[in-house]
């Protein structure tokens, strides 16, 4: 595979998309096609360049020199630090530039909001003081691709803001939140080694555990807080819940984990779709 798609990580993707896809069907009669994709653009471009910025970051810190995950392309050298810190910034690029153009189509607000967006996503390996060091992370991850996106996403097509565009970006918060707690649970003793503080070795393994099979169910109970009905169709995804958590549960631990990520990405994908769909039948 291209080292590039391998650093830009498209598994990681489903966490871009779903809060885009549920807001844009809970947007009704409203939904705009162009103010969408700009959207998805602006998501799937910062997604990316977290990506790199993180692989930067954690590579010149030598966090990634003995890891268990997907290749990094600094610590494996399949790629010079500088190149992908670049790779990174034209990523921002790209988003930024995306974001630019829903501003002046809908509110200049939308500025400072995405260069809050960017700062974040560079700052929670990168600098003298990255948070993602400090078990922010999952915090960081439940605002912004959780909140920011979802709500952002229904607002540059209705250019309004509701309690309901609220509640559902909670199941994509806690979805999100949930895939990064799978990755810092996998990486745990490395991470601990390496001083790197996250949320699973702040809380420990066992806790870290529990906390993302109750994210799964925070996703679930959100989805039918809403008080439509049609909201029970995201249930159908209760098995795959159910087998991901299992797993987890099991102990399964290092390389073991890397499957339950990917499947906790498709997950996120799988209950998005059943609540775009609930949403537009409401």
């Amino acid at each position: 595979m291209n080292r590039w798609l391998l650093g830009a990580r498209v598994r990681t993707l489903p966490a871009a998309i779903a809060p885009v896809v549920v807001a844009s069907s809970l947007a009704g009669d409203e939904f705009n096609w162009s103010r969408a994709l700009l959207a998805l653009a602006v998501g799937i471009w910062l997604q990316i360049g977290v990506n790199f910025a993180n692989d930067y970051s954690d590579g010149i810190k030598g966090t990634d020199d003995d890891r268990v995950g997907p290749i990094r392309l600094v610590a494996s050298g399949l790629a010079s630090a500088k190149s992908v810190k670049r790779a990174a910034y034209i990523s921002f690029l790209f988003a930024s530039i995306a974001g630019l153009w829903l501003a002046l189509l809908t509110s200049f607000i939308l500025i400072p909001i995405g260069l809050l967006c960017i700062a974040a996503a560079w700052g929670y390996t990168g600098g003298k003081n990255p948070y993602g060091y400090r078990g922010l992370g999952e915090v960081s991850v439940f605002i912004f691709f959780g909140i920011v996106a979802t709500v952002g996403s229904f607002y540059v097509q209705t250019e309004r803001i509701t309690l309901l565009s609220f509640i559902v970006a909670i199941p994509m918060g806690a979805l999100s939140c949930a895939i990064l707690t799978v990755n810092n649970i996998r990486d745990l003793d490395k991470d601990k080694v390496a001083g790197k503080r996250t949320f699973a070795v702040r809380v420990g393994d066992s806790k870290a555990r529990r906390i993302y099979v109750c994210l799964l169910i925070l996703a679930h109970i959100a989805a039918v807080a809403t008080f439509i009905p049609a909201t029970l169709l995201t249930l159908i995804a209760a098995p795959l819940t159910f087998s991901v958590s299992r797993v987890v549960l099991s102990q399964a631990s290092g390389a073991s984990l890397i499957p339950v990520l990917s499947r906790t990405g498709k997950l996120q994908l799988l209950f998005a779709t059943l609540f775009a769909i609930a949403l537009a039948i409401q």
